[in-house]
């Protein structure tokens, strides 16, 4: 499973849409989509956070 699906998969586990995640996050939501695509991968910090 590459880290985009896997991010998908725990925000839907817990009831998240991108936008309540960003909250979380505190990124944008352009930031949240590439993750979840693989077009970026999250900084330490934040894969630590997720």
């Amino acid at each position: 499973m590459r880290l985009g699906q896997k991010i998908v998969e725990l925000r839907k586990k817990d009831h998240l849409f991108q936008e309540a995640l960003t909250e979380k996050m505190n990124v944008s939501r352009q930031a949240v989509s590439k993750w979840e695509s693989d077009q970026s991968i999250p900084n330490i910090e934040k894969i630590v956070d997720l």
